[in-house]
């Protein structure tokens, strides 16, 4: 559904707001490994996201690094997506198609229309605080990678 720019801003966002801190900043080698993306990718997804500071803020220096202001915490998912030039999920048609809209629709149009208002509404509602509290709630996770159990637990191997 999303492209990989809109996947790995969002994780480089939730992880960020779990981790970073004014006092607590997180290098760009940290960041793309926790969420499995490329380096160079993540640095490209981080310029996009601490372009006015809204989002993610940065420092650089030897204790520089990336963080998350407590005001930022409380923006939508949806306003990640527009930071990253990734509105076409809010207008575009579910196709693809140029040309799709209430008086030329596309095949799928009429039945992806509900769907399309539900996801919209999500996108606007759900904050990245939200999505870093179901983490730490234990009910959700951004990371690919499965932990053995034994290394979840602490216990050695």
């Amino acid at each position: 559904m999303f492209s990989k720019t809109a996947e790995y801003a969002l994780r480089a966002t939730i992880y960020i707001a779990q981790k970073g801190h004014a006092d607590h900043k997180l290098g760009i080698e940290e960041i793309s490994r926790a969420i499995d993306s490329p380096t160079s990718f993540t640095a490209k997804i981080l310029q996009l996201l601490t372009r006015n500071q809204r989002i993610i803020s940065s420092t650089r220096g030897p204790s520089g690094g990336f963080y998350m202001k407590d005001a930022a915490r409380g923006l939508s998912i949806r306003t990640i997506l527009e930071t990253i030039g990734e509105e076409e999920i809010f207008t575009g048609c579910v196709m693809g198609l140029k040309l799709c809209s209430e008086t030329h629709p596309c095949p799928m149009h009429t039945r992806y229309k509900p769907i399309k208002e539900q996801l919209i509404k999500l996108f606007e509602t759900m904050t990245i605080q939200q999505l870093v509290r179901n983490i730490e709630a234990g009910e959700a996770s951004i990371g690919n990678r499965k932990k053995s159990v034994s290394k979840a637990l602490g216990l050695k191997k």
